[in-house]
């Protein structure tokens, strides 16, 4: 046992020192894009409003449908749950409480990051490793376009602006959904359960869930850059760092909701 000691210790340190490494590269990559999106004009090389538009297309309206689905799938699957549990007290009319405050305050902003993430953080790697593999993004560089400010700024501000407009879409296709459930179930009128949601849901609920999804956002666009960057080894390459950026991403946006969760709460 002794003599594997060195090489787990090898592999431990270089594990740690690569991921300190991404996580330096990452934070230059954002500081960067906040530099061009500043200064971009004054220097000769402003971020354009089409390929904006063009990632926002495709994160945003593209992804409407199964976010729609998904939203109004966890909706119904709450009001479910929340009536069968509650039934346990006598307490089923207190469903709706539950249902909006988990709905914009959790599940809508934590179910549009991870698909986000599956959909357009793993399409973002794979075409900046494709770029990468090609070297597209070192001939960016010998044309003197800067590859953040042609690459990475107009998908993440695309997704910065977009990721929140598609959680409040999720709270509004959730909470019908579970409202449509709730009046059949316990036989009150929708207009009733309407009412009683804008009396139970403050400003500040819908802001912690949008403010969740911006800080999504950034990390979805971030690690698919990142791992879009360092691919190697051709078209395998490509496929596994395109799997990785999806689990990272995912992984990122869960342990931040936890983070965020517990400093917002205390």
């Amino acid at each position: 046992m002794p003599h594997r000691l060195p090489p787990l210790l090898e592999r431990v340190g270089r594990a740690a020192v690569g991921g300190v490494a991404e996580l330096g590269f990452a934070a230059s990559l954002l500081g960067q894009s906040l530099y061009w999106l500043a200064l971009g004009r004054a220097r000769g090389q402003p971020v354009r409003l089409a390929p904006i538009f063009a990632q926002g297309m495709d994160i945003g309206i593209a992804a409407l449908p199964i976010i729609t689905v998904l939203a109004a799938t966890i909706g119904l699957m709450l009001a479910i749950q929340g009536i069968y549990t509650l039934k346990t007290f006598g307490a089923e009319s207190r469903v709706t409480l539950g249902v909006a405050l988990s709905t914009v305050r959790e599940f809508s902003p934590l179910i549009t990051g991870i698909l986000v993430a599956g959909r357009s953080g793993s399409a973002l790697a794979a075409r900046l490793g494709t770029m990468r593999i090609n070297q597209e993004i070192d001939a960016l560089t010998v044309m003197g376009i800067a590859p953040v400010r042609f690459l990475v700024v107009p998908p993440l501000v695309a997704m910065a602006v977009l990721m929140p407009l598609l959680t409040l879409w999720a709270d509004l296709v959730s909470l019908a959904a579970a409202g449509l459930y709730i009046a059949a179930e316990l036989q009150t009128g929708f207009a009733a359960y309407a009412d009683e949601v804008l009396s139970l849901l403050k400003l500040n609920d819908l802001m912690h869930g949008l403010a969740k999804s911006a800080i999504f956002a950034v990390l979805v666009t971030i690690v698919g850059v990142v791992n879009g960057a360092s691919v190697s080894g051709g078209a395998e390459g490509v496929g596994r760092m395109t799997t990785r950026s999806v689990v990272q991403a995912i992984s990122a946006i869960v342990v931040t909701d936890m983070i965020f969760v517990f400093m917002v709460t205390r």
